[in-house]
């Protein structure tokens, strides 16, 4: 299958049933889903990464997410920065 052909829908859907990636979670009202360890880490004050891929309902939000959030422009190569 050619990847880059397929709708943003379709690869979420292939994604879910394949199992290698969550159902849609609102970070601010659900949490981040983590594991027990990842959580304990946290709380242990230790450096762990959960991706969180945000979704935009719009060009306009992408622009003012993009414009408010540094972490973003740098990781989508909008800015000159390293990571």
């Amino acid at each position: 299958m050619d990847w880059s052909k397929i709708s943003f829908d379709l690869w979420y859907e292939a994604g879910l049933r394949q199992g290698f990636i969550g159902p849609l979670v609102c970070a601010i009202h659900d949490g981040v889903p983590m594991t027990v360890d990842e959580e304990q880490s946290i709380i242990d004050r230790e450096a762990v990464c959960v991706y969180v891929m945000r979704r935009y309902d719009s060009p306009e939000q992408k622009n003012d997410v993009e414009e408010n959030h540094e972490p973003t422009r740098r990781r989508a190569g909008l800015c000159d920065e390293p990571m």
